[in-house]
């Protein structure tokens, strides 16, 4: 028979009072519960009961006789007759039971122990992870291995893809399975968060295959929701900028199963005769996958990307999820990831920022009317200012054109207008418009320019003459003159 007991560790570790059940001499985390400011243990037995049962088929924890009073000594009793605590657990199976049947299966448990343990080692203030997360899932034979670093390139993020097959194969990995134990969610998830810690991922990283399970899918919403509580925590520190906003995205790579497997054994016939030439030539072979050999086994390769994508689903609730057809060109492909992965202010600045940045109107939007908006204006100054508006279009007839006609071969002309006219801004506006209309962009600034009169002797004060010049930019198409090719043949005759 497994013994099991229950004690206290850690008792002012983060504030967090340490729940640890132990198994075969080993501490396994149970729960970590927030301490009141007075040190108070704060109790759910609701949430207790639930723990306790789904995980070690214990009795509800209001059985073992928690003493919730304020604890004094260094090393509270926590139970009463604590000597006696193994009698108040249901016996836990026998030693020959699989060892797998103790893994915790509750993602919240599984999430807390991993961090407390980093955040215990690293300390609070380095659990510094990279503001834009990936996550990335594909067919076999989608083109992962090319479309990852393309990803990773539109998104300006400098670090290589981190791929989880590769990163389970690592020795702390190899460690677990050469000792017979299997790779755990909770295995899992402390090797990610140490590989995203590494300071290569901060501006951002392209994750292949995580997450994989349900449970991993909810240790992901832990991560990122405990991000954003690392960023309030930190929001008005020196530490800001290490603890941005968390932007995760969720990208699956899709080919149907016809396409997959025929990709999968093209792939095992090309990696086949090349190996037959490199061998020939005595040179390094290439890794020939099972899958890629055998049509049943590339099916079951495929039957496991479909299973881990109905899990991916989950995420649609919580973060940016595309689904890009990879069954076409790698050129087109590659467009539909730009198009997916473009700029979103709304997605990649704090909500801070982008609350006041909203105020001012894209481009788009400015544009989008702008054609109904000028006619409109052009009828109310006729309409409602009809002398000004006809004096500014016979000084744009008398002095605008003739410069306009001189340089028309350029497409460009700079006119510098000192008629006071348009010392009215309402001028400027029927200008602008007035040209806008007929084609020329246009840029306008003013340029003042004091010129001294006298000077008072008894005060020294300068007296300037002030005089302003209103230049014009105007830009139009200029003409063909001669056709290049035509150019071309005439200079080799």
């Amino acid at each position: 028979m497994i013994k099991a007991s229950i004690k206290l560790l850690n008792i002012n570790s983060n504030n967090y009072r340490n729940y640890f059940l132990i198994i075969k001499n080993k501490n396994v985390l149970v729960q970590s519960i927030p301490l009141s400011n007075n040190n108070n243990i704060i109790i759910n037995n609701n949430n207790y009961n639930r723990v306790f049962k789904r995980n070690y088929n214990t009795q509800p924890l209001s059985s073992l006789n928690i003493d919730t009073q304020k604890h004094q000594q260094p090393k509270p009793q926590l139970f009463k007759n604590q000597q006696n605590i193994e009698s108040s657990i249901d016996p836990i199976p026998s030693d020959n039971s699989n060892e797998d049947d103790l893994e915790i299966k509750d993602p919240l448990i599984i999430f807390n122990t991993v961090w407390n343990k980093l955040e215990q080692k690293y300390g609070a203030n380095n659990m510094r992870f990279p503001q834009e997360i990936i996550l990335v899932a594909g067919a076999p034979g989608s083109g992962k291995g090319t479309n990852t670093p393309f990803m990773s390139s539109v998104r300006g993020i400098t670090a290589d893809p981190i791929v989880m097959s590769s990163l389970l194969n690592n020795e702390e990995a190899k460690k677990i399975k050469s000792s017979g134990g299997m790779v755990s969610d909770s295995n899992v998830l402390e090797l990610f968060l140490e590989e995203l810690r590494k300071p290569c991922y901060r501006s951002g990283v392209v994750v292949d295959g995580f997450p994989r399970t349900n449970i991993q899918v909810e240790l992901t919403n832990a991560l990122y929701e405990k991000m954003k509580q690392m960023r309030k925590i930190y929001y008005n520190t020196p530490l800001a900028p290490f603890f941005p906003r968390p932007i995760f995205r969720v990208t699956v790579l899709f080919v149907g199963e016809k396409e997959s497997v025929d990709r999968q054994l093209r792939r095992g016939d090309i990696t086949r005769e090349t190996n037959v030439k490199l061998k020939e030539q005595g040179l390094p072979l290439l890794e020939e996958r099972d899958t890629d050999l055998s049509e049943e086994a590339a099916r079951k390769r495929y039957k496991i990307f479909r299973d881990h994508y109905s899990t991916l689903q989950t995420l649609k609730k919580h973060f940016p999820f595309s689904i890009i057809d990879a069954s076409k060109t790698l050129d087109k492909v590659q467009q539909s990831i730009i198009k997916e992965f473009k700029y979103q202010s709304s997605l990649e600045l704090s909500q801070e920022t982008y609350d006041l940045v909203q105020r001012i109107p894209l481009v788009t939007d400015i544009i989008q009317h702008a054609r109904v908006d000028l006619i409109t204006r052009l009828d109310e100054y006729q309409n409602r200012h009809n002398i000004l508006f006809t004096s500014v279009v016979h000084v744009i007839e008398k002095e605008f054109l003739p410069t306009i006609r001189r340089q028309a071969i350029a497409g460009s002309a700079m006119l510098r207008i000192t008629n006071s006219i348009f010392s009215s801004p309402l001028a400027i506006d029927m200008a602008l418009d007035l040209l806008s209309e007929r084609g020329f962009r246009v840029t306008f600034d003013i340029k003042t320019t004091y010129i001294p009169l006298r000077i008072d002797p008894t005060t020294y004060e300068i007296t300037n003459l002030t005089k302003q010049e209103y230049q014009f930019k105007l830009d139009f198409e200029k003409p063909a003159i001669r056709d290049l090719s035509q150019a071309v043949k005439i200079n080799l005759n």
